[in-house]
């Protein structure tokens, strides 16, 4: 099977497994070269560093999920149990990103010597729950660290079977931005119609703190947690530019619920002395945020900032710095005034923020973008779906079920 990539409103429908494996290689090599260097007060050695050996990832096929993986496994030699939903592939149909990350990471951490498994299927669900509790207990005994990094946009309720789905969608009133396709270059308006209540309510409960809270209650009863045991949970603020989109919208009334439960969970791993975080991460490309209307503007704009600024992070730099300087850096974990962890420092920079502001106000409607890098968004989405190596020929017949 030839396998090209096919794109539909920012969404794309196949993955490549060659190009997959080529990705998941590309952070490892990265993470693996920083973790034995010294002297970078950004990315320091991982040696020393009281970073977890034992990680369970709620969502560690993809995103930020996967470089907490790649971080822990090759940088501090941790063993990983992975949590997603993914498409295994077919005779004739590719398998989701995911699935093709989670072979090629597996296949290689196993080969190091590192425990590595996977629970594929509904994570909301507590047949996963319990699927979970038996891999920890045969393959590592307890957990000394929860990354919860799902994003879906449905959720069956475990108890009432209820069926819950989530939007991206302003509350209160129509919003209306200036918009950018991946494919193409030309700046177009996006109009998004405001969330009805029952669907700010729905979002929610799917991307709320409400099922982040379900997993660490069921680990605690099951003794799975180990003492002074983190969880951290991911999430996201952004500029002004989005807010009526993300931060004031469905998404982010989600992600204020989400931070909330962090302060609950704390309380609830007293008894371990554990605690529990949220991270604020930057913008970047991910499955997720490229179909955002207004994002992908925003990104490409504030790529190119920061790249001339060089300061831009993907997402295994970004965890590898929240992980080394902030989380494990054997020193107290830094939280804003809301007890948040802030890795979207550099983002959130007065001096980038005014930058990025400026150049929006230079984009028109029906012309070509100017002064950002679509080219440098659309690379990252490609690769993360496999595509876009140029050492990869794209031509060859591949079999999708490679693993």
């Amino acid at each position: 099977m030839i396998i090209t990539k096919k794109v539909l409103r920012n969404v794309s429908l196949t993955a490549h497994p060659l190009g997959c494996r080529r990705y998941v290689e590309n952070q490892i090599a990265w993470v693996e070269a920083h973790a034995k260097q010294s002297g970078n007060p950004h990315y320091p050695s991982t040696t020393g560093l009281p970073i977890p050996k034992r990680v369970l990832i709620l969502g560690g096929s993809t995103g930020y999920g996967l470089s907490s993986r790649i971080v822990a496994a090759f940088g501090h030699n941790s063993d990983t149990i992975n949590v997603s939903f993914e498409r295994e592939p077919g005779e004739n149909k590719t398998a989701t990103p995911g699935w093709y990350n989670t072979m090629a990471f597996e296949d290689i951490a196993k080969r190091r010597g590192l425990k590595a498994v996977s629970v594929f299927g509904d994570a909301f669900s507590n047949q996963i729950k319990e699927a979970v509790a038996q891999k920890i207990q045969k393959e590592l005994g307890q957990v000394d660290l929860v990354i919860y990094s799902l994003a879906s946009p449905l959720r069956n309720d475990p108890v009432t079977g209820q069926s819950y789905k989530s939007v991206l969608k302003p509350i209160g009133k129509a919003f209306t931005a200036l918009s950018v396709d991946l494919e193409s270059d030309i700046v177009k308006q996006a109009t998004i119609e405001p969330a009805t209540e029952e669907q700010i309510a729905e979002t929610v409960k799917v991307m709320g703190g409400e099922d982040w809270s379900l997993w660490i209650d069921f680990l605690l009863q099951r003794n799975l947690l180990a003492h002074k045991a983190m969880t951290v949970a991911y999430s996201y603020i952004g500029p002004k530019i989005t807010y009526p989109v993300y931060r004031e919208g469905t998404i982010g009334k989600a992600k204020e619920h989400l931070e909330g439960s962090a302060t609950e969970l704390t309380d609830k791993l007293k008894a371990i002395e554990g605690r529990a975080y949220v991270s604020v991460n930057k913008a970047l490309v991910t499955r997720a945020s490229a179909v955002i209307p207004v994002v992908p503007l925003y990104m490409a704009l504030l790529y190119q900032v920061m790249k001339e600024q060089n300061i831009h992070e993907h997402c295994t730099q970004q965890i590898y710095r929240l992980f080394t300087t902030m989380l494990f850096s054997g020193n107290q974990v830094p939280t804003d005034s809301d007890g948040r962890v802030r890795v979207d420092d550099w983002e959130m920079r007065s001096d980038i923020q005014q930058e990025v502001e400026k150049r929006w106000a230079l984009q028109q409607e029906g012309k070509p973008l100017v002064q950002g890098d679509l080219a440098g968004v659309w690379e990252e989405y490609e690769q993360i779906h496999g595509f876009g190596f140029p050492d990869i020929d794209y031509s060859k017949d591949v079999d999708p079920r490679i693993v």
